[in-house]
């Protein structure tokens, strides 16, 4: 990362963020925003969780807002929470506890639920997410892309899916929209079991985050121009000699497919 690489992430629950955004953030010197993707907001404490799963908190690990509303942690000792929650903006929320939705109020998140993807359309809403975390342009962003922010039909193996979720179109295009700003410094795909489906959910899972990974990386659904190639490969028509089909040696002459400029 401080070779200005894009670092990729793969899990596993989503507790696994707290290491690789820490990380990035220590990488950057603190100049960071975070973009969450995800049908939950992961932002209990230890207190507010009802159900204790560490997968539900790293978010309120990570903001410096919520560090006193933590006890000391044995083991996490390396982690200190140094992100402004200012700099936090979520897309998919369509399943927040209570006090995830108090702490959300209270802090002015930017919070973008499926009520707002459908009323004002994906490309909307990640545009403006992005410009409220990181207006200059001048923070690296960190992408953490949990796979249940997908529909169930189109993820189905995942721990903790929630229906009525975006369309593989619409995660596909967060991370396009992601990589063409330049700032991308980060990636995680989370939540992902195998274990938790037939072999078609499991090949449909998988499906769906590769398409996911490979528009962060700034693969184009509309295609690729080659690079260093001016024309289409010739082709070695066979001629009649002596009655005789003879291949050519060499192919035929075909215009260059790009003028030089």
């Amino acid at each position: 990362m401080r070779e200005h690489r894009k670092v990729l992430t793969i899990g596993g629950d989503h507790s696994i963020a707290l290491g690789s955004v820490d990380g990035h953030i220590q990488a950057k010197n603190g100049e960071i925003c975070l973009l969450w993707v995800d049908a939950h907001a992961d932002l209990n404490t230890a207190d507010t969780s009802d159900t204790g799963h560490m997968h539900g908190m790293p978010v309120s690990l990570l903001v410096k807002e919520l560090a006193d509303y933590w006890p000391y942690l044995p083991g996490l000792d390396w982690q200190k929470p140094t992100m402004s929650i200012k700099n936090l903006a979520y897309i998919g929320l369509r399943s927040v506890d209570h006090y995830e939705r108090l702490i959300i109020e209270k802090y002015g998140v930017s919070a973008y639920g499926m009520e707002d993807i459908e009323k004002y359309g994906i490309h909307a809403v990640t545009t403006l997410a992005l410009e409220r975390i990181n207006p200059t342009g001048t923070k690296s962003l960190h992408v953490s892309f949990d796979i249940d922010a997908l529909d169930t039909l189109e993820a189905p193996c995942t721990g903790t899916s929630v229906r009525g979720g975006m369309t593989l179109r619409e995660g596909v295009h967060i991370m396009e929209i992601a990589h063409r700003t330049g700032w991308l410094g980060a990636v995680d795909m989370v939540e992902i079991n195998p274990r938790l489906g037939n072999i078609l959910q499991v090949k449909t899972t998988l499906e769906a985050a590769t398409h996911i990974i490979k528009a962060a990386f700034g693969f184009s659904r509309s295609g690729h121009v080659p690079q260093h190639i001016e024309k289409l490969p010739g082709y070695y028509a066979p001629i009649l000699i002596e009655d005789k089909i003879v291949k050519r040696e060499e192919p035929v002459a075909v215009p260059p497919l790009l003028k030089e400029s």
